[in-house]
């Protein structure tokens, strides 16, 4: 055991201690499968990452570093707001892309660009976007749409379309008719957990008089699994990542829009989607360093 750089960053939040916490290990060569994953446990926090030299195939690719992610359940093959967080963390830490305003994360989903705001005022303050990674996306059977429906304490009639979405992590997606719905949405921990699904439930507001113009909103729900029940995402990059690549292509809605998360458990997640000329969809967010220091592992 030695000591590690360490920081705790807010991510997807426009001010700190509003979005979602993310602890990061810098220095994780040389840390245990199982220590990282005790660690994870240690932090309670929905992602703790550890940061390493890329792979050779990666630095071949142009990777940056590796980012490996793990819940108290276990590891991830990529999670939104741990690649924006651990972005932040390396770059405040003296970390140099090979890329002024470009970064490059390997994890086990692969290679994700991520992209740095040339019109940030500080490091701290810098706003950065990843590019949503490939979208595996199948039909809900409709037997399977009603037991997580009865597992959210929700109607049929709530509903507008349900797919599976899976960029690394694997959710269902779950539009429902209007934003009144999103918070009667009252999760069954057991029925869900039984059923293995995370639930990603989303509205699009209706635009307000006078602001036709202005960008599309949709608010979200993220209900996920834990090691020992489940929980509510105060903000979920991967969920909203899949969500637009979803929405957007079904017509549902048009990118760019903002999305809103957290609002049930008194936090205000804020993201924008956007889609480049080339179609790639990237999540934008702010991220605040919180808390800097040393860690033994």
């Amino acid at each position: 055991m030695q000591p590690r750089r360490f920081a705790q960053l807010d991510v997807f939040a426009d001010q700190a201690l509003q979005g979602n916490a993310l602890a990061v290990v810098l220095d994780g060569e040389g840390i245990s499968d199982a220590a990282m994953l005790e660690f994870a446990r240690w932090t309670n926090l929905s992602e703790t990452t550890f940061v390493l030299p890329p792979t050779a195939e990666g630095a071949a690719g142009g990777a940056d570093y590796r980012l490996r992610i793990f819940t108290p359940a276990g590891e991830l093959a990529f999670a939104g707001h741990p690649t924006l967080g651990s972005c932040q963390a390396w770059l405040n830490a003296g970390g140099r892309p090979r890329q002024a305003q470009r970064v490059v994360q390997e994890c086990a989903k692969g290679l994700v660009s991520i992209q740095r705001s040339p019109s940030a005022s500080s490091i701290d303050q810098e706003g950065l976007a990843f590019a949503a990674p490939p979208l595996q996306r199948s039909e809900v059977p409709a037997s399977v749409q009603a037991e997580v429906l009865a597992g959210l304490a929700l109607q049929a009639e709530d509903l507008v379309a349900a797919q599976w979405l899976d960029n690394g992590s694997r959710w269902m997606g779950l539009l429902v008719r209007d934003t009144d719905v999103l918070p009667r949405a009252q999760p069954n921990a057991a029925a869900l957990r039984a059923l293995g699904v995370k639930a990603g439930l989303c509205a699009i507001h209706t635009p307000s008089s006078g602001a036709m113009a202005a960008e599309p909103v949709l608010e979200v729900r993220g209900i996920t699994l834990t090691a020992h029940g489940i929980a509510e995402d105060p903000a979920t990059g991967s969920l909203n990542a899949s969500l637009a690549q979803w929405l957007g292509a079904a017509g549902h809605i048009a990118l760019p829009y903002r999305a809103l998360q957290g609002a049930a458990i008194g936090r205000a997640g804020r993201m924008r989607l956007v889609a480049d000329a080339q179609g790639q969809v990237w999540v934008q967010g702010q991220v605040h360093s919180v808390l800097t220091g040393q860690v033994i592992l």
